[in-house]
């Protein structure tokens, strides 16, 4: 597996499996958020098994189901609070890594430029660039 560091205390990832969260403690992470629904992988990968793995490592987990194309204010509400109250590095994952990057990106608006919302994602393939315009007017929202 590869950790795709977005900031040095937030890194996502491609869907991962359970033997994978033990890689993930190791590295540091304290947090792992799911930001893939259920519906889209199978049995075994979904949120009550791998909820139920991560906090045998004594790891704390947190649903944040992300329907691509549909992200909801509430997804992006979560996904800042977790961060927020993450006492350690926190390590997100989805099909790819693109929603996990896109939700952290809104919920970052305002507090880091939309440039580097959207060139720290690109790094790693991450196209944000279609996010501008939104990015730019949660960053106004927040300085309200």
């Amino acid at each position: 597996m590869e950790f795709r560091a977005l900031t040095p205390s937030y890194a996502v990832s491609p869907q991962i499996e359970i033997a994978d969260l033990a890689t993930v403690k190791a590295a540091g992470f304290g947090v792992v958020i799911d930001n893939r629904p259920d519906g889209e992988i199978p049995n075994d990968l979904q949120t009550d098994a791998m909820r139920a793995a991560a906090e045998a490592l004594g790891l704390i987990f947190v649903a944040n189901p992300v329907i691509g194309g549909a992200i909801t204010m509430a997804n992006v509400t979560t996904q800042a609070e977790v961060l927020a109250a993450a006492q350690t590095p926190v390590f997100a994952y989805c099909a790819s890594g693109n929603r996990s990057s896109v939700v952290w990106a809104l919920a970052q608006a305002g507090r880091l430029s939309t440039d580097d919302l959207i060139a720290i994602p690109a790094r790693y393939g991450y196209n944000l660039e279609p996010l501008r315009a939104q990015l730019d007017a949660l960053a106004a929202q927040s300085q309200a």
